[in-house]
């Protein structure tokens, strides 16, 4: 009974191990995996977070523009004050008004009317900073896609390239086996065996390799898509190759069109050349209209009520007349780096697009060569096994055929992956990634 129960738990805690390595498995297409970065990377987050920030600081800047209106109030309680009427009719009235108490209530307001332009400037500025945040989160969103797609595409070749090496396997085996055989009848030299167990022992030496490989990837792609831990993913060839790629991108005109990081440093420059009009509205006046409301009760002596006033007000610090001419040149100087890293990013791009082109443009060839390659060897295969089997070729002609083989089938399989790979990193380059998985999605 107690082996019984025994076998019984074992096979439990076996059924449950399988199930629980089950239900870490999943599947995403590559859009899935895109957008679910896009809800849940940190890159992206803070991207966001850094928006609604430059949101708020447009907002504050847009509340200078309205009236400032304050209110205040005071109640004073005097002891023992001294009172010294100089009026003729209370100096002879005998008795001193008893003055212990004083109420005060007061109502400011304040409306710019002219502040050298630095109002409107501000506002401005600050709006173009927030557009220029707001680009900067599209291009952290293109360069958070382009990391998915990497990582997507590298675990899709690192598990393509262990299904083939497990197949290559299983055919090294059967012929070590069949070594074996022969050899135990003395039909080939022992020397023969040893290089087809030693074959086995490569391939199995490189699934090991590989799996490592696969199991690093997989680890970077589900952190950087908050998944559980332990989550294995696996990518069907449907969810990755079986598309169609449109719109080849040519030349550079679509990046200097859409690259979100171009877009945002222009935005940028915008805002420093505001910036130097803001510096230049310190050599203006402040002007201001100003009204206001004044209630006083001073106890026993007076009473002031509706006490009204307007008028205007004048500002003018005769100082910056000397010390703003600082803040104007750096504020020029600030506008002058804008404009030479907009060119410097601009070449770059440039030369980064003609790569990514160019890049596409090998997959393609590479792919077209390595198709022939697979015939080929399988070719060579063929004829080298006939040898063989004839007595014409020996066990190194054959063990060499059946890697080159094997090579062969691997590169063919990784060259698709690769043109899908260089098509998204060229559609990153012309700022068109973000835009693709969008459109998709709608």
């Amino acid at each position: 009974m107690k082996k019984i129960n025994r076998f019984l738990l074992v096979g439990l805690s076996i059924f449950g191990i399988n199930t629980i390595a089950a239900q870490g498995k999943r599947s995403l297409t590559l859009e899935e995996s895109v957008h679910l970065a896009w809800d849940n990377s940190n890159e992206v987050g803070l991207a966001n977070a850094k928006v609604l920030s430059k949101k708020y600081e447009l907002q504050s800047a847009k509340n200078n523009q309205y009236p400032e209106f304050k209110i205040s109030g005071q109640y004073q309680r005097l002891a023992n004050a001294a009172i010294d009427l100089k009026s003729t009719q209370n100096s002879n009235s005998g008795t001193l008004p008893i003055v212990d108490q004083l109420i005060i209530g007061q109502a400011n307001a304040t409306l710019p009317i002219f502040a050298g332009f630095k109002v409107q400037n501000n506002i401005q500025l600050h709006d173009n900073l927030y557009q220029a945040e707001a680009a900067n989160t599209l291009h952290t969103k293109e360069e958070v896609a382009i990391q998915v797609i990497n990582l997507y595409a590298r675990l899709f070749k690192a598990q393509k390239t262990i299904a083939l090496l497990k197949e290559n396997q299983k055919r090294a085996e059967q012929r070590a086996y069949d070594f074996g055989e022969l050899e135990k009848n003395e039909i080939i030299a022992r020397n023969d065996l040893l290089k087809a167990q030693l074959q086995v022992s490569k391939i199995k030496l490189s699934i090991v390799e590989e799996m490592n490989h696969e199991n690093t990837i997989n680890f970077q792609l589900i952190t950087l898509l908050k998944l559980p831990a332990g989550t294995q993913l696996e990518i069907r060839e449907s969810d990755f190759a079986n598309f169609k790629m449109d719109n080849i991108p040519t030349n550079e005109e679509p990046a200097l069109a859409n690259r979100k990081d171009l877009q945002a440093i222009q935005l940028q420059g915008k805002a420093s050349k505001v910036n130097v009009q803001l510096a230049k509205g310190n050599y203006y006046p402040t002007i201001n209209f100003i009204g206001g409301y004044v209630m006083l009760d001073l106890k026993n002596v007076v009473t002031v009520q509706n006490a009204m006033n307007f008028g205007m007000g004048i500002s003018y610090d005769l100082s910056s007349i000397f010390k703003n001419d600082a803040a104007v040149k750096l504020a020029e100087s600030k506008l002058t780096e804008i404009k030479n890293s907009e060119a410097m990013l601009t070449d770059y791009i440039k030369i980064e697009v003609q790569k990514a082109i160019e890049d596409y443009h090998l997959a393609i060839q590479q792919n077209e060569v390595y198709a022939e390659s697979v015939a080929q060897s399988s070719e060579n295969y063929r004829i080298i096994k006939d040898k063989y089997d004839n007595g014409l070729a020996n066990t190194n002609d054959l063990l060499e055929a059946d890697v080159e083989q094997l090579s062969a089938n691997i590169n063919k399989t990784l060259a698709k992956a690769n043109i899908i790979q260089k098509y998204y990193a060229l559609l990153n380059a012309t700022g068109q990634l973000t835009a693709t998985f969008t459109i998709s999605k709608l």
